[in-house]
């Protein structure tokens, strides 16, 4: 059994459809101890005398680590990134399309030699950390050597990461367009060997529609009713010309969402990333299917695709959460993508409503997008019976931001402050089931009482 002491940001238990309210203790306490299977989770939270008054009697005593002037707050949740996407973070483009193929595809097919997945996934895998996310849902490439790298060095870490190969049968160059058939019974082969192992899952991933034939989203269909606990992630109504092509495409489908719904890519554990270009119907279906989106702000900005609709999507129902998705994303830090998120849902919506509060957009981005994939009370939050994934927060890491959050009068100020100022610089450490996997070299020890 474990205790820190500092400041602790969480989110109170909330039923479907609701957001969770922030709960901050200014002088709170943690206590993790290991479950039935050695895994640990959060077994208390609360005030530091309340919670410290129900072990008074444990013997030896309970060994508290404490933080001074931190926040101690449920590791953050990416809903979307693309591990082979490293090194086109920031590379120019006229739009999505033309960023496709001028830098994804030539650097994607690097991921084929297991070499270059060694060091990309330990570098990857490191910077979610430095960043303080603890999990994250990942395309890999169309190779399969880049699962098992990605996925590996994940168990490795004991992180929690979702991953899959790439489908990609058409309208895609050699090197990263892959055979319908072996593309499928590859999928099914690494669902067998890295789903539901340690904390690691497997995501059917078809990347989206115009690069899948109708056979290869039939077989992704067949492989996701088989397997129904196992995620399936692509991409929907990113950009406008790539709607046009998908219309183009499959003329007779009500929309481009609707393609995946023909193919039964629609379920709890389906992930769309973007869905910036739906309509109401469209919203309905997300709702009436289970489906969530990943919201992507800095991706796109930087692209140029178009606004995600927060009211629209409030009023539907449907679920989503925040992810960076990088490389298209500028940033692996969970601040960006908030300040991101806070810019695009101001954009045209002359009521900025409950989706911009900063304390709903720290939700989006943990507690919201753990319930968006299916692993409500299991990650993203710190209420007991949670992994204890978590990360240590200085909210005086820099000059600025410590003259910033030393004036806050109110939560929403603190978190605001962070959210606006805030970088990897903020996360001091991160830990990983209650072991300390990244600390920052500059800050001071924990203190022990």
């Amino acid at each position: 059994m474990k205790a820190f002491r500092a400041s602790l940001l969480y989110f109170a238990a909330s039923s479907a459809g609701e957001v969770g309210s922030a709960v901050y203790e200014k002088d709170g306490l943690l206590v993790i101890a290991p479950d039935d299977s050695g895994r640990q989770r959060v077994v208390a939270i609360g005030e530091y005398r309340a919670v410290l008054a129900r072990y008074a009697d444990l013997e030896p005593a309970l060994l508290i680590s404490h933080f001074p002037g931190r926040i101690i707050a449920p590791g953050f949740v990416d809903m979307h990134l693309h591990y082979p996407q490293l090194d086109v973070i920031g590379s120019p483009a006229e739009g999505l399309l033309p960023w496709l193929e001028n830098y994804t595809f030539p650097h994607e097919t690097r991921f084929s030699s297991p070499e270059y997945n060694a060091q990309a996934a330990e570098f990857f895998l490191g910077e979610l950390l430095r960043n303080g996310v603890t999990t994250a849902l990942a395309f890999a490439s169309s190779h399969v050597a880049s699962v098992d790298a990605l996925l590996g060095q994940a168990q490795q870490r004991g992180m929690r990461v979702i991953a899959g190969k790439v489908l990609m049968d058409q309208n895609a160059p050699d090197g990263v367009r892959d055979q319908t058939e072996q593309s499928l019974r590859d999928s099914e082969a690494l669902i067998a060997r890295w789903h539901g192992v340690d904390r690691l899952g497997y995501a059917i991933t078809p990347r989206f529609v115009p690069t899948s034939s109708a056979a290869q989203l039939a077989g992704a269909g067949e492989l996701a009713s088989r397997y129904p606990d196992v995620w399936i992630q692509s991409h929907v109504a990113e950009n406008l010309d790539e709607v046009a092509w998908v219309r183009s495409l499959y003329p007779k489908a009500r929309s481009y969402l609707d393609v995946y719904r023909q193919f039964g890519l629609l379920r709890p554990r389906a992930v769309y990333a973007h869905c910036i270009h739906l309509d109401s119907q469209d919203r309905d279906l997300m709702r009436q299917t289970g489906a969530a989106a990943a919201v992507c702000p800095t991706s796109n900005l930087f692209l140029g695709s178009g606004f995600f609709d927060f009211q629209a999507a409030d009023q539907a129902g449907f679920l989503y959460g925040l992810a960076s998705d990088v490389g298209g994303g500028t940033s692996f830090s969970p601040f960006h993508t908030m300040l991101a998120a806070y810019y695009v849902g101001r954009e045209g919506q002359t009521k900025p409503g409950l989706s911009l509060k900063p304390a709903v957009l720290w939700w989006q981005h943990s507690a919201g997008a753990a319930r968006a994939l299916g692993l409500a009370g299991v990650v993203g939050n710190l209420l007991p019976g949670c992994e204890a994934d978590f990360i240590v927060l200085n909210p005086c890491a820099t000059p600025l931001l410590a003259r910033k959050t030393t004036q806050a009068v109110s939560l929403d100020e603190l978190l605001f402050s962070m959210i606006v100022l805030g970088d990897d610089r903020l996360v001091e450490a991160t830990y990983i089931a209650g072991v300390p996997i990244r600390l920052n070299a500059d800050s001071p020890p924990f203190q022990q009482e």
